[in-house]
């Protein structure tokens, strides 16, 4: 676990710094950098779909081909400190605009990374600032979906347990925000370190801290073209009330997006329904940033998900999660009569099968680069 920062103000002060290209090299993709939290929306009228990435683009190809419509968004879903190098190629063939799920848990042996307070106090900025780094550089518009199901007893991140207990001072639903806030913060950029360490410190968060390689910090944050996606349960789990949705929220400033999941299994149309009309982020745009069929082929299940989201505007994208293998119980394939109301759907033209700007195909090469976050011991690279 990556611990809280401590006594390093002073190093800090005497650290080198180095002046990045990433602002230079942003213009020269193309004009000026993207503003900051732009929302990067769905074309007017119109609805992305997507799907969850198993790290392998033939399922990717494969669901879009069962579906019969090109996802729009492919979801990854990487541990905190993951590289990237595998992933941007894999966007790049697919054409799909990418989301990225962040979690604290590594993929390979479960153990946790590092806490809510860890992020928040500085203690894994090496990270964002090489997430900003790569989306900047290469202008890759990207969603960015930090610990999401904050409110899901089963997440590591999680504040309180299955039995409702708290799981200590590290996983306050006051260190999540924080951390939401950090993230949004370095992995934005748009300013000279000053700047950045001038809004963290409005909210009362330590400076930029880079831990690794040599210790240079940047002198600048280039605008990486990201929008943040904030996602809990829509009635959390334990659904109690210090466990509602609304006191994990990070704040307007701070969220472009509000997302929830729905499945089959836990069909719960009612919190649903009042978790979209929450009046502090009532004017958001909304996504279904992980739905599924799950516990048998379900049609109507299938069918009141796309109600749902011509009948409520503001829902401009909906992911579908598909997990990974052949024989999984979210698979898409494995439910035809699901599959079918889906195909049916979205022969719809309010689903693009591409979205704006979509990431630049693979070069024969593997686009590996030094702005790349470096692989966590026992990362998958995926």
């Amino acid at each position: 676990m990556v611990g809280a920062p401590g006594g390093k103000s002073s190093a800090r002060k005497a650290r080198p710094r180095l002046v990045l290209t990433m602002v230079l090299v942003a213009l020269c993709l193309g004009g000026a950098a993207k503003a900051a939290g732009e929302l990067l929306p769905a074309p007017s009228g119109q609805v992305f779909f997507g799907v969850t990435d198993t790290g392998q683009i033939e399922d990717f190809t494969a669901f879009g081909q069962s579906v019969g419509k090109h996802p729009a968004v492919i979801e990854t879903f990487h541990p905190y400190g993951n590289t990237l190098h595998y992933a941007i190629p894999r966007w790049g063939a697919a054409q799909a605009r990418p989301m990225l799920h962040i979690s604290t848990v590594d993929d390979q042996n479960g153990a946790e990374l590092i806490t809510p307070q860890g992020i928040a106090l500085a203690g894994g900025d090496d990270y964002l600032l090489r997430l900003n780094a790569s989306f900047a550089t290469r202008g890759i518009d990207a969603y960015i979906r930090p610990l999401g199901e904050m409110n899901r007893c089963l997440n590591a991140w999680a504040a309180y347990d299955c039995e409702g207990n708290s799981r200590g001072p590290a996983y306050t639903p006051y260190w999540y925000r924080q951390a939401f806030r950090r993230i949004a913060i370095i992995v934005r950029g748009g300013g000279t370190l000053a700047d950045i360490n001038a809004k963290l410190a409005a909210i009362g968060l330590p400076a930029v801290d880079r831990q690794a390689g040599n210790g240079l910090e940047p002198d600048a944050l280039a605008s990486a073209p990201v929008s943040m996606v904030w996602s809990p349960l829509p009635g959390g789990s334990p659904a109690t009330r210090k466990n509602r949705p609304i006191r994990f929220y990070p704040g307007a400033k701070y969220v472009d997006w509000v997302g929830t999941d729905l499945y089959s299994r836990y069909p719960v149309w009612k919190s649903l329904k009042k978790f979209y009309k929450t009046k502090a982020f009532r004017k958001k745009p909304f996504a279904l940033t992980e739905w599924g069929v799950s516990a048998g082929d379900d049609p109507k299940f299938v069918k009141r998900v796309f109600a749902w989201v011509r009948s409520h505007k503001r829902t401009r994208m909906l992911v579908y999660y598909q997990d990974f293998g052949t024989s999984n119980s979210y698979r898409i394939q494995n439910y035809p009569k699901s599959r079918a109301v889906i195909a049916r759907n979205l022969r719809q033209s309010r689903y693009p099968a591409l979205p704006p700007n979509p990431p630049p195909p693979p070069s024969p090469t593997t686009p590996t680069d030094p702005n790349d976050p470096v692989p966590p011991t026992g990362g998958t690279g995926g």
